[in-house]
């Protein structure tokens, strides 16, 4: 059994029966079995399913929002931010999958009578082994594509979201999905070993590069698709020519919203000497004016951390930070009282000599180092082995784009941090990760080509 927790009281929520090694075969072998059926299902019948359950998820969205808040902590205004952000995920996807699924003409020799053309045919059943810090945005970036494409879906929601991951399957039974084609499966690591276990066609993975790296070694020699979105230690460098307040504002929310936890959020921040400190004292104002507590409180900021074990990781990068000459302005401590709550944390005089700077904190916790120059900045920028998103404050366009072109991460930004649009790829590079989600590469990663050479006799 599954004991699903709420991070904010230690209280235990639900209990959940949870899948074990012959199970998860089953539920393998049902996807199988649909898969050869839903891929012949027409497209126009795929997307009326899915549009159903966008229909569901925008009708159930505040019942969603307050189980998402019970299992992950996350404050009940980013929960139904996170529901309603999903819809318009779905809508990219029914916008541009048809055109992705057509055949492509690339020869039609009519003297000869040569054709040439490229089909697209779905890969199969996938794993989607998924997380819990988003698991309606990084859920559907997945399943969304997988089934407009005509594949099946074995579907793993995190242990620390696997009320939501049923609440998922759920809307899709009612919105019509046949049996078998989005199968449920509960359960800790051994449940998400076991699932990759399956003979599956592709392996879709989200979480930390250390999961992601035994997944990957797990699956040498497969010779399957496999893609693993992983996370990163996101920098921003804020030059000295921006409004103060509106780069410090801006930045905090990139750090803390979702309490620091997640993958493209701000982790590093480099300042510019000449505003180091008024852009560091516009910082912790508004880091001071965050409002901390019950997440399902009206204008709660912070909520707990959803993984109870992050608090002494937090605390570890903290003392090695103070340790080495780093200063805590504000915050440094998890919070007296019940609930896995951690102070947001503001820490100057850093280098990358100390484990705040260089390694994933995925927590109310930032660290700001001054900089001379726009070179030391980017050296300091792209001195990691993460590579998911990395920005540039600036009123100058030019010098930002100039700088944005010399650093290494798969999404980068221009006076703005923490976003993710369904129309560009989201990808990382290092231990940031491998392979592409959302954009028309979305699609494409749950295709497989076949090349058509026909002649007539």
């Amino acid at each position: 059994m599954l004991d699903v927790r709420n991070p904010a009281t230690d209280a235990v929520i639900a209990r959940l029966e949870t899948d074990d090694a012959a199970s998860i075969a089953a539920k393998f072998a049902r996807a199988r079995a649909a898969q050869a059926v839903w891929r012949q299902t027409p497209y126009e019948r795929r997307a009326q399913i899915v549009r159903r359950f966008r229909e569901l998820l925008e009708r159930d969205g505040e019942t969603l929002a307050h189980t998402l808040t019970a299992e992950v902590g996350k404050p009940t205004s980013q929960a139904r931010n996170e529901v309603k952000g999903t819809l318009s995920r779905i809508d990219f996807f029914l916008a541009e999958t048809a055109s992705r699924l057509a055949e492509r003409v690339v020869l039609d020799d009519q003297a000869a009578g040569v054709r040439e053309v490229i089909g697209f045919e779905p890969i199969g059943v996938v794993a989607n082994v998924s997380a819990w810090n988003y698991p309606y945005f990084v859920g559907s970036n997945v399943f969304v594509p997988a089934l407009l494409t005509g594949n099946a879906v074995l579907y793993k929601p995190s242990e620390l979201a696997a009320l939501t991951g049923r609440e998922i399957a759920r809307l899709w039974g009612e919105a019509g999905l046949p049996s078998g084609v989005f199968e449920l499966v509960i359960g800790g690591g051994e449940a998400g070993q076991a699932v990759i276990d399956q003979p599956v066609d592709g392996v879709f993975f989200t979480g930390s590069y250390a999961t992601g790296r035994k997944l990957m070694e797990r699956l040498a020699g497969r010779m399957i698709r496999i893609q693993c979105e992983l996370g990163g230690k996101d920098p921003v460098y804020v030059r000295p020519d921006v409004d103060v307040q509106i780069a410090a504002e801006a930045t905090a929310d990139g750090a803390f919203y979702n309490a620091g936890q997640s993958c493209c959020g701000v982790e590093r921040l480099y300042v510019h000497a000449d505003i180091f400190d008024a852009f560091v004292d516009a910082f912790v104002t508004f880091t001071k004016g965050l409002k901390s507590g019950d997440p399902t409180a009206d204008g709660v900021y912070f909520g707990p951390l959803t993984r109870p074990a992050q608090l002494a990781v937090l605390e570890d990068q903290l003392h090695d930070a103070q340790q080495k000459g780093a200063q805590v302005l504000t915050g440094g401590r998890r919070r007296p009282g019940q609930g896995a709550f951690f102070e947001p944390t503001v820490v100057v005089n850093v280098d990358h000599r100390m484990k705040l700077m260089r390694d994933e904190s995925f927590g109310p916790v930032i660290g700001i180092q001054k900089v001379q120059d726009d070179a030391e900045a980017i050296r300091l920028m792209n001195d990691t082995d993460y590579g998911l998103t990395a920005g540039v404050y600036t009123r100058d366009e030019a010098k930002a784009q100039a700088l944005l072109a010399e650093l290494n991460a798969g999404s980068v930004y221009w006076n703005c941090c923490d976003r993710v649009s369904p129309r560009l790829p989201w990808s990382g590079r290092g231990h940031s990760g491998v392979g592409a989600t959302l954009s028309v590469l979305g699609i494409d990663a749950f295709l497989k080509p076949k090349a058509w050479h026909l002649k007539r006799a």
